[in-house]
């Protein structure tokens, strides 16, 4: 839809992943599917976490805050796509958009400095357990918790401002399933050399600092491991590692080929696929990665069904009871 000079845009209309109308049901209920399990997976670690007290350590309070994160992240865009799969309108309004553009970045940010929160935790645990404890207190914990949201959110509200002080006059079709940077960027008239440049420099500052942290720790990390006499002792340490190197895999693998480099129209189609995997395929396996990886979680989890069912044979037993 093309605007009128001198109209202003009261809202955008999202193309989706695929204008195929016969593909809309399929498409519907396969991510109403990812997105249930999604919610299911996250809420379940959440909930796990919160009910062992074994897992009240460090490494699983930054594990929570992550299910949190991915939770929200799924939960941004995810509900105005499944409800665009089902209606022949498929608009969201300009402060809709504004504030799905917000929260995703923001949480973007939030989870990659959450993700090198994790690795600094590893660290401590492989290369100085002795002091782990002192070092990782609960108020350092907190601090470290609380950082990613602070900056992620700041960030965030700053370059969705960069994206909406631009003037949208040739269109309000977005192509995209959500309110992205980079096909907003395309839709302006003014000049985007400010905000192309601020959207990379926050995306190379940003990802190459926790990145950076993140392989320092796990040079740190896999030095110690070598230093490990034992083979029992290296693939125990290792396995501590696994999960949250598969999930730091993923993630960063699928955001690079999104933010770093200049919004193009071969660019925004693709970057609607790869958008794919880390908005619903990652906050959908990292519960997996971290239960199927993780014999602490496994064993939590084994512990609450056993308590569940022997709840249930108990209360069983007294109602059956003359």
């Amino acid at each position: 839809m093309l605007i009128k000079n001198g109209s202003t845009i009261t809202e955008f209309i999202l193309l989706g992943l695929s204008d195929l109308p016969e593909l809309q049901p399929l498409l519907f209920v396969l991510f109403l599917v990812v997105y249930l399990i999604t919610l299911l997976g996250n809420l379940g670690i959440m909930v796990l976490i919160r009910l062992d007290p074994r897992l009240h350590t460090p490494m699983y309070f930054f594990l929570t805050n992550l299910a949190f994160v991915d939770l929200c992240y799924a939960s941004n865009a995810t509900p105005q796509m499944l409800m665009a799969f089902l209606s022949e309108k498929k608009t969201i309004s300009y402060a809709g958009c504004f504030i799905q553009c917000y929260v995703f970045i923001a949480l973007l940010l939030t989870e990659i400095y959450m993700l090198a929160a994790m690795a600094y935790d590893r660290y401590m645990a492989i290369c100085n357990p002795l002091r782990y404890s002192v070092k990782l207190s609960r108020r350092v914990c907190i601090c470290l918790a609380t950082f990613p949201y602070v900056y992620g959110f700041s960030d965030g509200l700053f370059q969705a401002i960069l994206t909406f002080h631009l003037t949208f006059c040739r269109s309000n079709v977005i192509n995209h399933f959500y309110c992205a940077d980079p096909p907003l960027i395309k839709l302006s008239c003014s000049d985007t050399y400010v905000k192309e440049h601020a959207m990379l420099i926050s995306a190379g500052f940003n990802f190459s600092n926790s990145l950076t942290i993140i392989l320092v720790s796990y040079a740190f990390i896999i030095a110690a491991i070598l230093r490990i006499p034992s083979a029992k002792g290296r693939h125990k340490a290792f396995s501590t590692c696994g999960s949250h190197m598969m999930a730091v895999t993923l993630f960063y693998g699928t955001i690079f080929c999104v933010y770093v480099r200049l919004p193009t129209n071969k660019t925004v189609e693709e970057s609607k696929i790869i958008a794919v995997f880390y908005i619903f395929v990652s906050p959908v396996l990292n519960p997996l990665i971290y239960s199927l990886l993780n014999k602490d979680v496994k064993q939590a989890l084994k512990n609450i069904l056993r308590q569940n069912i022997v709840i249930k044979m108990a209360m069983s037993t007294v109602s059956n009871k003359p």
